[in-house]
């Protein structure tokens, strides 16, 4: 199975307001000669039409944290998750740790972050953007969200599932996967789903996000899973400009674009 391919999409980054401003990032990539444009739904998020990663990384700002590169797309989740100040928070799959650094800098460096990655090379490279990042107070474990004590309990998760990555084809880089693939990524997304539905408190909010389009990734799991464990779908409102796919009432498909990567998420709480 092969999902159509778009163009190669721009460079885009978002700033890290623990370490610097949106004016100190505009300046540094004007002085470098670096073309820029803000996107409509947020002040730290920057794409950049013709640069490539090599123009990026020999920025100091790259190598001092202030800014990470990263999709469009991907930015998406931890907005609707916005973590607060004293609040426990779960990322379920956290490297290479784009959304957990997201989510530190979205509380002000005040939110208790509990980061899970199972891969030791991937959970590397994890630590490494932490740090960079100025992320001191995330908790890093090597380690499957699946197996942490059901004794734990979050304010929020954030389940950026693993899966297809129907949503992220391009002309260079073609998604290919079979159904037997999908049928693995879907047990897969399952039994963590359930999971987090444990670890939540009573109250919590989870996001469930992945770079799939699938319906059964998506929307379909959800509603298999959710009826039966007390838990149901918090509407949420796509951001301005952010092209769409059809989705469940109240969930967010994004359509891949020459900007965006396809995407899902969705708003779960866990009834009082």
């Amino acid at each position: 199975m092969q999902i159509a391919a778009v163009s190669n999409r721009p460079l885009s980054l978002r700033v890290n307001t623990l370490k610097s401003c949106p004016e100190e990032v505009e300046a540094v990539l004007e002085q470098a000669g670096l073309a820029f444009r803000k996107v409509a739904w947020s002040d730290r998020a920057y794409l950049l039409p013709e640069a490539s990663i090599q123009d990026i990384q020999c920025l100091p700002i790259y190598s001092e944290g202030k800014i990470y590169m990263q999709s469009l797309s991907s930015m998406l989740p931890p907005l609707y998750l916005l973590p607060k100040a004293g609040e426990s928070v779960l990322d379920m799959t956290a490297a290479p740790g784009g959304k957990t650094s997201e989510m530190y800098a979205l509380s002000g460096g005040k939110a208790l972050i509990t980061a899970c990655e199972r891969d030791k090379i991937r959970f590397e490279r994890l630590k490494f953007n932490l740090e960079r990042q100025g992320a001191t107070r995330v908790t890093a474990i090597l380690g499957d969200a699946s197996s942490l004590d059901d004794f734990l309990s979050f304010d929020k998760i954030l389940l950026d599932a693993p899966c297809t990555g129907s949503g992220t084809s391009t002309k260079d880089v073609p998604v290919r996967f079979s159904e037997e693939y999908l049928a693995k990524c879907v047990r897969m997304q399952e039994k963590l789903l359930r999971k987090a539905l444990r670890l939540l408190k009573k109250g919590g909010t989870l996001v469930y996000s992945t770079c799939s389009i699938l319906k059964e990734e998506n929307w379909e799991l959800l509603e298999r899973v959710l009826p039966a464990t007390g838990a149901r779908i918090v509407p949420i409102a796509p951001f301005e400009n952010v092209p769409l796919l059809p989705s469940k009432e109240g969930t967010v498909t994004v359509c891949p674009t020459d900007l965006y990567e396809g995407f899902f998420v969705a708003k779960i709480e866990r009834n009082p």
